[in-house]
């Protein structure tokens, strides 16, 4: 049972829980729990049965999927206060698509999706609030599969960091390890070390360890690299 103020708070303001009525939002917590996570800890592995979904109160979790040729693939870093795993309760996926680790130290709020699914289908009202937000989720996701299917690394490289600058007005703060985005953008990781170089000769960017400024946004939107 989830009883930690402080997380109970966080759980409470976040779009999946703060139109709850407290009645439900209180039966949701008996069976919520507060877990603490090691760096590169497993949360959950590829093929678990997706029971529960997790909201990240403090820390990072990475997802990555394990492609049939046996490689691992980035899918996304989820950060400080967003959830994740929650969209499978919807979709009828019994297991988790991905597997889930802690990228440093991490608390959770694991949450049990039958018992949250339940509650929501007595408050219909609220889930078109809740559509609202995964429809934006899933157009951000759209934005990234176009990004893949960019032949030219380049352009991947400099529509990736379109996107990202588009949400933190021109400045970018890299939230994982270059080998990890590179992976994410299906390149290696030298080949984007070597990307942001050129960005940077060509005076479209400039960049400080994991920050990056965008110098030229209308030169980066047309980059691509010959």
């Amino acid at each position: 049972m989830l009883t930690d103020p402080q997380a109970l708070a966080q759980m409470r303001r976040h779009y999946l829980f703060h139109k709850l009525p407290q009645a439900a939002f209180d039966e949701l917590c008996k069976t919520a729990l507060l877990r603490q996570v090691d760096a590169n800890q497993p949360i959950f592995q590829q093929g678990d049965s997706a029971e529960r979904f997790y909201l990240v109160v403090s820390g990072q979790v990475k997802l990555l999927r394990l492609l049939p040729e046996g490689q691992e693939k980035l899918v996304e870093v989820i950060p400080f206060n967003h959830t994740f795993a929650e969209a499978l309760m919807f979709s009828g996926m019994r297991q988790y698509p991905v597997s889930a680790s802690a990228m440093q130290q991490t608390t959770l709020i694991s949450i049990d999706s039958a018992n949250y699914r339940r509650l929501l289908e007595e408050q219909p009202a609220i889930c078109f609030d809740i559509l609202a937000h995964l429809s934006l989720r899933l157009h951000q996701r759209l934005q990234e599969i176009d990004t893949l299917t960019l032949a030219n690394a380049g352009r991947r490289v400099a529509r990736f960091l379109c996107q990202e600058q588009a949400h933190h007005a021109g400045t970018i703060q890299l939230n994982a390890p270059k080998r990890l985005i590179a992976s994410r953008l299906g390149i290696q990781p030298e080949t984007f070390s070597r990307i942001l170089h050129r960005l940077i000769d060509a005076g479209l960017i400039a960049m400080d360890r994991r920050r990056i400024d965008v110098i030229d946004a209308h030169g980066l939107a047309h980059y691509c690299e010959s």
